[in-house]
């Protein structure tokens, strides 16, 4: 399993995912001693195509990346958008649109709060995910075939995930709901950062050991149907499912949330 590695290659990939209905996507990232997340990997699968780009790669433009990202003809499918749409607003200043967030979707559909992707791909594509490459440095190079294997799996099983809870969202008529949902999470705002948001609530530890960890743009939403907290940091009076719905560090949420 060889990574996208040039431009012509990204290029052409791209090309052919750009006639896709949909194309799931997924990021590798290290942010542990950096504010902005260091861009490690890029995943994407589509229906005839699939490829695991390397954004460290010496010259490689991913000018190609970025359009698909922005072709609205074609849907972006993620598990856990936000901190993956940080990163490529603050590489390219795209907004990937229209998306599809697999985790929000999963909450709609009745299947709890913040559903892990692991325990996701296990209901709905039957597939148990080796978790012995989760912690990997994709910093590093050269990246094992297992590795490989392991983070293209995420965009793979993400495909049959996200036919399953769009029929579901079809059948109970909630797909506005998360259509809103979507909008909120793909119009963000800028947000100055705070001196708490500079310090240990930015990069709290969960963020320095899972590649989910906490983003510092509090999400909103579906939540707001079900909750009570208000996010102080976004200065928003939109209110939040809970403190632990959107970190999975409980200190975070302590300094972000009233």
């Amino acid at each position: 399993m060889d990574l996208i590695a040039s431009t012509a290659a990204l290029n052409a990939l791209c090309r052919i995912l750009s006639n896709d209905q949909y194309v799931t996507v997924d990021t590798e990232f290290m942010r542990e001693t950096t504010y902005w997340p260091d861009l490690c990997l890029i995943q994407l699968a589509g229906e005839k195509a699939s490829g695991l780009i390397d954004p460290m790669a010496p010259g490689i433009d991913l000018a190609p990346f970025f359009e698909l990202m922005n072709n609205t003809n074609v849907l972006k499918v993620f598990h856990a958008a936000r901190q993956d749409i940080e990163i490529m607003v603050h590489r390219s200043g795209v907004v990937p649109h229209p998306v599809f967030d697999t985790q929000v979707a999963a909450m709609v559909c009745g299947f709890g709060d913040q559903v892990g992707y692991e325990a996701i791909v296990r209901k709905l594509a039957g597939v148990q995910i080796d978790k012995s490459s989760r912690f990997t440095d994709w910093s590093k190079r050269p990246l094992s075939d297992k590795q490989l294997a392991y983070a293209l799996s995420d965009v793979i099983h993400l495909r049959p995930v996200y036919e399953k809870l769009k029929a579901e969202l079809d059948k109970t008529g909630r797909e506005p709901w998360l259509r809103e949902e979507m909008d909120i999470l793909t119009s963000p705002r800028p947000i100055a950062p705070t001196p708490k948001m500079r310090g240990s609530a930015s990069r709290c530890g969960c963020a320095t050991r899972n590649r989910r960890g906490c983003s510092f743009p509090s999400p909103h939403g579906a939540s707001a149907r079900l909750s009570r907290g208000t996010c102080r940091v976004a200065g928003s009076s939109r209110t939040m499912l809970s403190p632990k719905s959107h970190c999975r560090c409980r200190r975070r949420a302590r300094l972000s949330l009233a």
